[in-house]
């Protein structure tokens, strides 16, 4: 491995989503920032996201109408203030938005932008970019990132472990003083230090066998705010979207809840609806009744997949609203004009996460978490379509604002990453094997139904995964693959740990073994041990 370097900044970002762009453009009008990013820049879940963002917007719709719709769809487990914090910020994010030039889709109405409904909404709220909000909300932001001066971006970068002066044998207060991280290309571990650091490092979907997030999703902030001492909430709560293309050739595509609030169908493979016969919503429930509805008629049935049927649509209509939607399945040999969609539930979201405040901070301080990474009280048991890329921009902003109250703490020199008593790796297959059996059983035994032997199977495999992969990382130089795996092993631990805890059935947690819900909803708190 080369030689070590030291950076430091103002504040730290690691993530380079909606979150951590937008954090970085708010901040950089005052502080030096750096973003530490796995891949490239634009290489984001948030850059995934076709559906929109949730926002009161039109005349016709209200803050308590969008406040009960989330409500509804969070299954009692909502934090009500955190919830209307969000949605009464909402509109002022979206015009945020607006005016770094992101090009929604044009509409003639007095707001000027075509809003479409999706599942769980009472209206039509959802601001878009035709099917692609997210691409284009990244690539707008992107550009302006990449050019700032106050902005350095450190691309193909991963982080290890969080510094905290604790860690270091500092005396007082325990704070975040920067974190190790990883440079993939040039395979060293670079020190950086930082009066701010925040996690925005995106979900843990990827400790699952079919998810529709991008291969970066391996709970690194997740990890590394828990070894950190922080307090993680609610990770039982994993929502599986209903309609990821099924298809040999096609992986981890979406095909967005705004089709299906265009009054697209859900069939099985003898035409037959059977959504009615789950919630009288039909179609347009929530995520989590709609999933576990499909999961269901697939056992019941034995299918691979069910059907997604928009051909009452004419193509000019389709080809305009979802037109990535259409050419992707059109190279597949599917005409969405003429032909039903293959679909299956993938994992999605991870609607829990690091504990946070109105402000984003976490319990270390100097430390915050925004977007999917943290648990803010928004999403409850279930998260509520187009909220999460809402819930990035608001509490981006807040972070913003808290951490510029704050005076800059004066930096500290940090120890170098010690790697004096490891060596090479000598077989790195070990890493693929442990995580490709990790997703497969997070997959069978922790999907959408649970039970507690299948849990408790869970638990077991990770335990002994968790053995071996500490063992490794011990004795071995680190690397981008080591790191993701250690990383997502104790996600998997944590989502595990949260749904032995919760003894009944909620939102996107669905038990055979306690499939009563409780008269009030309690949220899943796990605290690291102390050291």
């Amino acid at each position: 491995m080369k030689r070590q370097t030291q950076l430091q900044f103002d504040v730290l970002i690691l993530g380079s989503g909606l979150a951590g762009q937008s954090l970085a453009l708010r901040l950089a009008r005052t502080y030096r920032v750096g973003i530490v990013t796995k891949r490239s820049l634009d290489d984001s879940a948030s850059a995934w996201a076709q559906g929109g963002i949730a926002a009161v917007l039109d005349e016709s719709d209200s803050i308590e109408s969008h406040l009960e719709d989330t409500l509804v769809a969070g299954a009692g487990l909502c934090n009500p203030e955190a919830t209307r914090f969000v949605i009464e910020h909402g509109g002022e994010a979206v015009h945020w938005l607006i005016a770094q030039g992101v090009p929604f889709t044009p509409d003639r109405t007095a707001f000027g932008f075509h809003l479409t409904r999706e599942g769980g909404h009472s209206q039509r709220r959802i601001i878009h970019a035709a099917d692609a909000t997210g691409a284009a909300v990244q690539q707008t932001l992107t550009e302006m990132v990449r050019t700032h001066p106050s902005i350095m971006v450190l691309e193909s970068h991963i982080g290890v472990d969080l510094i905290t002066s604790a860690k270091i044998g500092l005396h007082g207060e325990n704070r975040c003083l920067g974190a190790y991280v990883f440079d993939i290309a040039h395979n060293r571990v670079v020190t950086i230090g930082a009066s701010f650091a925040v996690l925005a490092t995106g979900g843990a979907c990827k400790a699952y066998l079919y998810t529709t997030n991008p291969d970066t999703s391996t709970g690194d902030g997740l990890a590394m705010a828990w070894r950190a001492g922080c307090r993680v909430a609610n990770l039982e709560f994993i929502q599986f979207h209903p309609t990821c293309l099924y298809h040999p050739k096609a992986k981890s595509f979406l095909i967005s809840e705004a089709v299906r609030g265009e009054g697209a169908l859900l069939r099985l493979p003898d035409g037959t609806r059977f959504m009615p016969a789950h919630d009288p919503r039909a179609e347009l429930a929530t995520r989590d009744v709609v999933a576990r509805a499909i999961d269901f008629e697939m056992k019941k049935h034995g299918l691979d997949c069910v059907f997604l049927d928009i051909t009452h649509k004419p193509e000019k209509f389709l080809r305009e609203h979802f037109p990535n939607i259409h050419a992707y399945c059109r190279e597949l040999g599917i005409d969405i004009s003429k032909d039903w969609i293959p679909v299956v539930p993938a994992a999605h979201f991870t609607c829990g996460g690091v504990v946070t405040d109105l402000t984003a901070r976490t319990d270390l301080a100097g430390l915050y978490a925004v977007g999917e990474t943290a648990c803010t009280g928004l999403h409850g048991a279930n998260r509520l379509a187009s909220n999460s890329l809402l819930e990035c921009l608001v509490f981006a902003e807040a972070a913003a604002k808290d951490i510029e109250s704050r005076p800059l703490p004066t930096p500290r020199e940090l120890p170098l990453w010690d790697e004096s008593r490891v060596s090479d790796a000598d077989e790195e297959v070990v890493i693929s094997h442990n995580w490709d059996e990790l997703r497969r059983f997070m997959w069978d035994y922790v999907g959408i139904v649970r039970t507690d032997k299948r849990l408790a199977r869970a638990m077991h495999r990770i335990r002994l995964l968790e053995r071996e992969i500490n063992e490794y990382y011990a004795h071995f130089r680190v690397s981008n693959d080591l790191i993701e795996l250690r990383n997502l092993v104790l996600s998997a631990h944590l989502i595990v740990r949260c749904a032995q805890k919760r003894r009944e059935s909620r939102g996107l947690h669905y038990s055979l073994d306690h499939p009563g819900t409780l008269n009030k909803g309690r949220d899943t708190i796990l605290r690291p041990p102390r050291r």
